[in-house]
């Protein structure tokens, strides 16, 4: 395990990482590049203090991307146990874009990294908090039975491409037509 692996830290050192985290995900945030001098500067640790937690940009980012992640995985099962399984899929898509809106190289990580998971025949988590949406609502018959994950992953990249102006103007509405075209035929 690495000095930087949280659960081979001392607490003071623990803490400062978790601050570092919680310094990015507010800036990241903001307009513009992520600045590792504005991270340590917002939670008031001296920039060698950060390099030793997070020696490159994109490891950090990388760890604001696991972050985010889980929380995008976790909202899943929350969402279906308080919606209808076709409500919850479109509550996720909300919560997709909030996330798009929030940084785009940070996206622009999630889907890389969805799309090396793809290429390697794996879902990966986010594939697998859509199946998981997915089959709920095969389920209850709401949802085509057709539709995989997959499917989802490759028609919802397009809001990483998107500006918060085109977001805000077609997001709702392009997230609309894709929930309408996964709900399942009626008779």
């Amino acid at each position: 395990m690495s000095a930087s692996a949280p659960g081979a830290l001392r607490a003071d050192a623990r803490l400062n990482r978790e601050r570092i985290l919680q310094a990015a995900r507010e800036l990241v945030r903001e307009p513009g590049e992520l600045k590792l001098n504005a991270v340590a500067k917002a939670c008031g640790i001296g920039q060698g203090t950060l390099y030793r937690h997070f020696p490159t940009r994109e490891d950090l980012l990388s760890e604001v991307y696991r972050h985010e992640v889980g929380e995008l995985v976790a909202a899943a099962p929350h969402l279906l146990e308080t919606l209808p399984p076709l409500d919850a899929l479109a509550a996720w898509f909300d919560r997709v874009a909030a996330y798009a809106r929030i940084k785009r190289d940070v996206f622009a990580a999630v889907e890389a990294a969805t799309w090396r998971d793809l290429a390697a025949h794996s879902l990966g988590p986010i594939g697998d908090a859509v199946e998981l949406l997915l089959v709920a609502g095969r389920a209850a018959g709401t949802v085509r039975p057709d539709a995989e994950a997959r499917d989802v992953i490759v028609l919802i990249s397009w809001l990483s491409r998107l500006d918060d102006a085109e977001l805000d103007a077609r997001g709702p509405r392009l997230l609309s037509i894709l929930v309408d075209g996964l709900r399942a035929a009626t008779m």
